[in-house]
């Protein structure tokens, strides 16, 4: 389920970076601050799973930032 969101996620960031690329700046900085709220909140978490919840949501951070600026590349790689 979770996986699933994150792969939501990543396409909404990829759409909204190719339609609107100024305006999909916000929906990305509010992601990033989710995850990084994840991020402190996992790693304090007892034992090897905090390093693990913290670690996951990094990568999912990490991702929906690619394909964020994947979109807007994109965009900006178009002729018009």
């Amino acid at each position: 389920m979770l996986i699933a969101a994150i792969v939501g996620l990543c396409v909404l960031l990829a759409l909204l970076g190719f339609l609107v690329p100024r305006l999909s700046d916000r929906a990305k900085h509010g992601t990033d601050k989710g995850f990084a709220a994840g991020q402190r909140a996992g790693g304090k978490a007892p034992g090897p799973i905090g390093g693990l919840l913290s670690k996951s949501l990094g990568k999912s951070q990490s991702a929906t930032t690619k394909s964020h600026s994947a979109g807007k590349q994109t965009r900006f790689k178009l002729p018009f």
